[in-house]
């Protein structure tokens, strides 16, 4: 596992620069590591990851490439190239897995796989083809991960620990769908708390509506650092 000393990532799913970076301000220097989906990153480019990359903060980018394998090679090759991204998602397939590796050549950034997203359940992957159990698909996926050469894994909590099992003590292993206890599930159907998460093998945790809509993100952060201090070993 590796060495960290804050294992929060704060998920930034606003529609705007603007308004992520009053969140970044918001929430204030404690916070290192942020996460830039689909939403900001449909607004605002990679042209704002390299300016929240200049204020010295670490970005997740998660963005879950999935396309045929060369186009996923060459997007892994520029998003790479900025040298401003330290975490990188793509789909679990494991033809997908090994063109993102390829394409990130000797790049410093981590390729993570995302094996089931946290808002599904078994019915969810019925209805698109899966006839398994979610438990038995991110198993595959994590072992797929693993030989396609991909630096670590996302998954829910719930999997963290099967996942470490699986993937050894190297893997870095992101989980979101983390919530406090007695914090709304909103759309997560696998949900643990931070906390538990940690337990069991996570590096880190994925954390948003609960401090980026929070009356005093700042607080709700450092409340989140309080409960998982002990166990995350923060110095």
């Amino acid at each position: 596992m590796i060495e960290k000393t804050n294992p929060l990532i704060i998920a930034l799913d606003v529609a705007s620069a603007t308004e992520a970076l009053e969140l970044v301000e918001k929430i204030g220097p404690a916070a290192d590591f942020y996460k830039i989906g689909m939403e900001l990153y449909a607004a605002a480019g990679m042209d704002f990851v390299s300016q929240l990359a200049s204020f010295r903060k670490r970005i997740f980018l998660d963005l879950k490439l999935y396309d045929i394998g060369e186009t996923v090679k060459r997007a892994t090759r520029v998003i790479c190239e900025t040298n401003s991204v330290s975490f990188l998602t793509v789909h679990g397939s494991g033809p997908i897995m090994k063109a993102a590796v390829e394409g990130r050549g000797e790049s410093g950034t981590k390729l993570l796989g995302v094996t089931v997203l946290t808002s599904f359940d078994e019915e969810d992957l019925r209805d698109l083809g899966f006839p398994m159990a979610v438990r038995d698909l991110v198993e595959l996926r994590v072992r797929k991960a693993v030989e396609s050469g991909m630096a670590g894994i996302v998954c829910s909590p719930v999997e963290v620990a099967r996942v470490r099992e699986i993937g050894g003590p190297d893997l870095t292993i992101v989980a979101p769908g983390v919530r406090s206890k007695g914090a709304a599930h909103g759309d997560q159907k696998r949900v643990a708390t931070p906390e538990d998460a940690i337990k069991d093998g996570a590096d880190y945790v994925v954390i948003g509506r609960q401090v980026t809509r929070a009356a005093d993100p700042r607080a709700a952060f450092e409340e989140i650092l309080a409960e998982i201090g002990a166990v995350a070993q923060i110095s």
